[in-house]
């Protein structure tokens, strides 16, 4: 089992579906009334699904579930009830219904988020369409709705799809649970997807541990979805605000990427996935078939993305899938992520590579604060965070300060060794306290731990034109000056145990001039875990895939 840092400890708080655990008469009371719930539900759906439509006349027309045959007659209102009542009319998004439709009749698509029977001639519903909620109110009116119809929403599922036509109305009181502030009064209203029994609740996979505490405190157990459960069944989960949030601000992430480096020169390529060799050295890779010949999964654009330099391009970057075939259970790494990879021209100095991390990243998250305000409050409404503290230009230090610094509050770190978890935590706090912030770079790296492409220092080849950076004590970087001649290449290469001729064509790229060039690579998603503040990175990765993990 992979750790779990949300699965909870024995002998406290249950998991969802969790019978070993002794049921107190608090909880006991609740379960009978939830089964009585159900046995209602059930039994205002029989009596709905027995209804005579004669019954009703007209108004027989106004709700029920959409035939796919209907669906796919949309143009043609004479095709059934829901083809004749949306025709003509424009969708309105659940999160654009606002006090200025008032008295408007709108059209709307969403979940059945919750619903709540008041009588047999009143029951609410709140749907949701793509985090956004709106209150539903379904009265008997002699026009539109009839008890019949009351009935056929009350028994409708959570999560299912419903069209719903009504008139937008503003309640003198404010609305509790639902994100805007007016109600719909429904005329019409159909099943368009019926969904199944849930197999996990939204409301439970949207809880927050410190709801689940409090609740504990007094004396009530909530169910709390563990990781394992919520990647299981990841199309629910997903459908969480928080869920919902994560992955819109992992695209603006995506979306500052290009379009900075674009205004900045680089040209935006497209690499194979399927390579003759490793394309960084080492094990870590997924080995395949390839026609009779051996090949393997890329662990990083790195090769092709400097033979595209010796292309003449100048400046290029990449967004594409990443493989690494690590048996690493932490929260931090995955074996498929999503890369982000630049490589340009230098003309002088390394530093250059830098300078564009250092603008780019700052571009990021100026970006993010700025478009994703109401995704980050979603986020941290379930799992609370500090807002990343980091600096209009980007501190540097050394491999060799860094070092110092740990050594100064009494951590011994080999120098010509790589930092462990460890020690990178220890030293992201010693550099917030000192310089008050949580973002930065190290430079100059021993060159033992840097791939066989890095180019060593001019002034010690112990050291290299390397450098990773940081975000809340945590790795998110590497980049460096790569090595362009050839014959420098090869002994690397060889040097690192890299087979030269997997690699041929790549060392051969650099025979026909090779400018002096640099680059660098981050994962997407430790990205948006580390500026949210997350503890596992399977929560920014849309399907999770680890040694455990290939489905769904």
């Amino acid at each position: 089992m992979s750790p779990d840092s949300e699965t909870p400890s024995s002998g406290n708080v249950p998991e969802e579906g969790d019978s070993s655990q002794p049921i107190s008469k608090k909880a006991a009371k609740k379960e009978a009334a939830k089964q009585e719930k159900e046995r209602r539900r059930r039994e205002i759906e029989a009596a709905a699904a027995s209804l005579s439509v004669e019954e009703e006349g007209p108004l027989s027309k106004n709700y029920g579930n959409v035939p796919l045959s209907e669906l796919q007659s949309v143009d043609n209102p004479g095709a059934g009830n829901w083809s004749e009542g949306v025709h003509g009319k424009n969708w309105t998004e659940v999160g654009a219904l606002t006090e200025s439709l008032k008295d408007q009749e709108v059209l709307i698509r969403g979940r059945v988020h919750t619903s709540r029977p008041v009588s047999g001639k009143l029951a609410f519903l709140v749907v949701r369409e793509r985090g956004s909620t709106v209150q539903c109110v379904v009265t008997v009116k002699p026009d539109s709705v009839s008890k019949q119809m009351v009935k056929f929403v009350n028994a409708l599922s959570k999560e299912s799809i419903v069209d719903i036509i009504g008139v937008v109305s503003v309640p003198g009181v404010a609305i509790k649970g639902t994100t805007q502030q007016v109600e719909v009064q429904v005329k019409k209203i159909y099943c368009v997807s019926r969904a199944a029994s849930l197999p996990i609740n939204i409301e439970d996979a949207s809880r927050s541990e410190a709801e689940i505490e409090k609740a504990l405190k007094e004396g009530e157990q909530l169910v709390r979805v563990n990781q394992d459960t919520r990647l299981n069944n990841r199309i629910i989960d997903i459908r969480t605000p928080a869920n919902q949030a994560i992955f819109r601000i992992q695209s603006q992430v995506g979306n500052i990427f290009r379009e900075f480096l674009l205004s900045e020169g680089f040209v935006e390529i497209h690499t194979p996935k399927l390579i003759a060799g490793s394309s960084e050295g080492g094990s870590a890779i997924f080995k395949l078939d390839y026609k009779g010949q051996p090949a393997c999964l890329a662990q990083s654009p790195q090769l092709h993305k400097q033979m595209s330099i010796c292309g003449d391009f100048g400046r290029v970057f990449e967004t594409g899938p990443v493989f690494r075939a690590e048996d690493s259970y932490t929260h931090r790494h995955l074996c498929e992520f999503t890369g982000l990879d630049a490589e340009m021209e230098i003309k002088k100095h390394y530093s250059e590579v830098m300078d564009i991390v250092d603008r780019l990243f700052v571009t990021i998250f100026d970006g993010l604060n700025q478009r994703c305000k109401k995704e980050l409050e979603a986020v941290g409404k379930q799992y609370p965070f500090e807002p990343l503290k980091y600096k209009p230009k980007t501190l540097r230090l050394t491999f060799e300060e860094g070092i110092q610094m740990l050594k100064n509050a009494g951590v011994e770190i080999d120098p010509l060794g790589d930092l462990n978890t460890e020690a990178e935590r220890k030293l992201g706090q010693l550099v917030l306290e000192k310089y008050g912030t949580e973002f930065y770079i190290l430079n100059r790296y021993p060159l033992a731990v840097r791939p066989f492409y890095t180019m060593p220092c001019h002034d010690n080849p112990l050291y290299s034109n390397s450098f990773d950076v940081f975000i809340r004590g945590e790795e998110i970087i590497s980049g460096a000056q790569r090595v362009h001649i050839p014959e420098f290449l090869e002994e690397r290469a060889q040097a690192c145990g890299i087979d030269v001729k997997t690699i041929s064509t790549y060392i051969d790229s650099f025979r026909y001039g090779a400018p002096p060039h640099g680059g660098f690579g981050v994962g997407l998603e430790r990205v948006v875990m580390l500026f949210c503040g997350l503890n596992n990175i399977r929560k920014t990765s849309l399907y999770p895939r680890d040694p455990l993990r290939i489905a769904p």
